[in-house]
């Protein structure tokens, strides 16, 4: 996931969400050998050692959606890949920025966007079809490679809706 993180993070912030399918590199090689002239020599080298070495494969023309949960509810992989994962920026507030907030929605998002304490975040959550979960966080405030959250539950409703999308 952290790689999958950091070929989003080159095209910079404000970004639309991303969705990848993981395939076992191996499989892969061996269901379309010329996908070996694509792969970096530490890729290949990395499948021909660990059987469980993963390759993420962007997904293009996705669905249209009007928001996350609707396009991730509308996906479906076949038995051939082995995980998906998603980047997708948000913003996070304090509890407390809700205070105060005006009635109608649209100001009340201005608000929230302009609050002081507003962070933004670019998740990027990933599962297998056999259970495990991996989540990389980097702050907008800590852009760095060796400043990313990373752990298995840290976006649990994402882990779950990426787990639904492979039943």
């Amino acid at each position: 996931m952290r790689e999958v993180e950091r070929h989003v993070a080159g095209a910079g912030w404000d970004a639309p969400v991303r969705v990848f399918a993981l395939v076992r590199t191996a499989a892969a090689l061996e269901a379309e050998p010329g996908l070996a002239d694509q792969l970096d020599h530490a890729v290949l080298e990395g499948a021909r050692h660990q059987p469980w070495h993963l390759t993420s494969v962007e997904q293009e023309g996705l669905p249209a959606a009007g928001d996350l949960e609707q396009l991730l509810g509308s996906l479906a992989w076949p038995p051939t890949v082995d995980g998906v994962a998603v980047t997708v920026e948000r913003v996070v507030l304090p509890p407390s920025a809700e205070e105060g907030l005006p009635a109608d929605p649209v100001a009340a998002q201005a608000a929230l966007l302009a609050h002081p304490d507003r962070q933004d975040v670019r998740m990027a959550v990933g599962v297998l079809r056999d259970g495990p979960a991996w989540c990389v966080v980097r702050t907008r405030a800590n852009d760095a490679d060796d400043q990313l959250l990373q752990a298995a539950d840290l976006v649990p409703g994402l882990v779950g809706a990426l787990h639904a999308t492979l039943a």
